[in-house]
């Protein structure tokens, strides 16, 4: 199995004004592109053609030492990209009804405090990662941030949305700004696709 950057489902420039198109062209283009090649190469290295790439995530204590690094890396930032391009739609929806939304009320008593929660750990990571709502084990909702390109599947967990916090993903137009950039991402989440995975 040969992985390949998978077709993004809007334009660049569909994003605007929130995600400004030059960041999402070589975003996509470069970045995640890159990830996909080295996975490859990983993976052919490895000897593991043929595997998923949640298997891949999942299976990464039985992967050969010396390409454990590689594909732990390369398959996280794989595969969180395409969990964070699917994440993403030209004018959120907003989430007012369904499964999930009866689940974050549970959980947070409502979507402000959910969104509070959500944007502090955003915020709040050191470096460079993650932020992801996700289901865990027990079936319950939960906020965890991921480092560099550990992906939360190789956790244990289900991703449900998530917001990538590496510089990379928002320099060319919040700076250093990165609560500019938490703002602006909550008008691009596309909550059916988070419903979807809920369910």
């Amino acid at each position: 199995m040969t992985f390949e950057l998978p077709k993004l489902p809007y334009g660049f420039s569909d994003l605007e004004p929130h995600y400004d198109s030059a960041t999402v062209e070589i975003h996509y283009s470069k970045h995640h592109a890159t990830y996909a090649a080295n996975l490859n190469k990983a993976v052919e290295a490895a000897g593991w053609q043929g595997k998923s790439i949640t298997e891949i995530l999942n299976g990464l204590d039985a992967a050969p030492e010396q390409q454990k690094a590689a594909l732990r890396n390369h398959g996280g930032g794989y595969h969180n990209h395409c969990l964070f391009w699917e994440s993403l739609c030209p004018k959120s929806t907003g989430i007012n009804s369904g499964k999930l939304a009866d689940a974050i009320n549970a959980k947070w008593g409502n979507f402000e405090s959910f969104a509070e929660a959500f944007t502090a750990k955003a915020l709040g990571h050191f470096g460079s990662g993650w932020a992801w709502l996700v289901k865990n084990k027990a079936g319950e909702l939960e906020i965890v941030d991921t480092h560099d390109q550990i992906s939360p599947v190789s956790l244990g967990f289900k991703p449900i949305t998530v917001i990538d916090v590496w510089e990379h993903a928002y320099y060319l137009k919040y700076k250093n700004v990165r609560a500019d950039w938490i703002k602006a991402w909550w008008n691009i989440v596309d909550w059916k696709k988070a419903e979807e995975r809920y369910n």
